[in-house]
């Protein structure tokens, strides 16, 4: 049964309904025996209506807008990276504060075992309740947070333990607070260091990718990205809201989300991730168990072949990725270059 159901799963969540209803009339005895009297087969209606929801899931889940895909990685229920810490690692151990002036709730990070391997792992963290959301802004870090997590992992360098980072931000915090304090510099800080980083990184786009509040902890030799996340340069009602193409109207997100190429599919075709995960039909928040091990087993898969690589060619082979990221080439040019290398005709 589906909790919190989004818009476009209302038809789903009517026959959960209506299924569980009869489940209801199944265990009333006065109920079952007058339904034994009319010739109805409560348990093969069930069965009928349960095989017709997995149909209408699949039909659904196989036709969903980008719009659908940035509701599906907001969805309350959706595993963070706290759950996936949880479901993952052994003995995680939550280190604090960017030893300047803060601890920002808003990323979480620490040392825990993979496989028995001592590693760091960092990740934005969405808070569930009203209190737990406010404490860490919704995922959208300050300065703070992106110098600490920049503070783990160039611990992680000092005693040579690979890197997990997971993504889940709809961006960096943007208020005059987080400008006065240097928003900005600090992730462009994180983008620098990153880079030269001498241990294995392998990133995770959990839920949303957005701008640089997840740039900045999320430049990995590896990049994966579940199904139904998200990863774009700006939030579809900030894009809506600011460009004239969309009236400037932020009601028109979900036509700025058609624009912005935000979904899983579009990441891989751009070639912004190496790989996309497949999540449990519905989405991840509906079997987060299942969802983590698929990361593991693929995050153990990249790591392995990271790890037999030289310090020295994994930061030669994080540059070159990064910098080939949106590349492109004139085709008139090239069919020109073409066509004058060609032979010319003795006629």
């Amino acid at each position: 049964m589906l909790n919190n159901p989004l818009e476009f799963e209302k038809p789903i969540a009517d026959l959960d309904d209506y299924v569980a209803e009869l489940k209801r009339l199944a265990n009333d005895p006065n109920a079952r025996q007058d339904a034994v009297g009319r010739g109805i087969d409560i348990e093969g209606e069930i069965a009928k209506l349960e095989q017709r929801r997995t149909e209408m899931m699949r039909q659904i889940f196989a036709n969903l807008t980008p719009w659908n895909e940035v509701q599906i990685a907001r969805h309350p229920q959706r595993p963070y990276t706290l759950d996936y810490i949880k479901l993952i690692f052994d003995d995680f151990m939550e280190l604090h504060g960017d030893r300047i002036n803060a601890d920002d709730a808003a990323i979480v990070g620490g040392l825990a075992r993979f496989y028995g391997e001592s590693v760091m792992v960092v990740g934005h963290q969405k808070g569930r309740e009203i209190k737990e959301r406010a404490l860490r802004n919704n995922g959208s870090a300050r300065p703070a947070g992106f110098r600490k997590a920049l503070r783990l992992m160039k611990l992680a360098e000092k005693f040579n333990k690979p890197i997990f980072a997971f993504i889940d931000t709809t961006a960096a915090m943007s208020d005059p607070m987080a400008e006065e304090e240097g928003i900005s510099r600090a992730i462009a800080y994180n983008l620098q260091e990153m880079v030269m980083l001498r241990v294995p990184i392998v990133v995770v786009v959990t839920g949303e990718g957005g701008s640089g509040g997840a740039l900045g902890i999320a430049v990995g030799d590896r990049i994966l990205m579940l199904e139904h996340a998200v990863y774009s340069v700006i939030p579809p009602e900030s894009c809506a809201a600011i460009l004239t193409a969309f009236g400037r109207d932020k009601a028109r997100a979900a036509e700025a989300a058609d624009a912005l190429k935000l979904t899983a599919r579009h990441a891989l075709e751009l070639g912004v991730v190496d790989e996309v995960l497949r999540e449990p039909l519905g989405g991840a928040h509906l079997n987060a168990a299942e969802t983590a091990a698929t990361v593991k087993q693929a995050m153990a898969r990249h790591m392995s072949a990271l790890g037999k690589l030289a310090p020295d060619a994994l930061v030669q082979l994080r540059y070159e990725k990064f910098r080939n990221m949106g590349a492109w080439y004139d085709a008139t040019a090239l069919i020109k270059t073409q066509l004058a290398a060609e032979p010319t005709s003795g006629a």
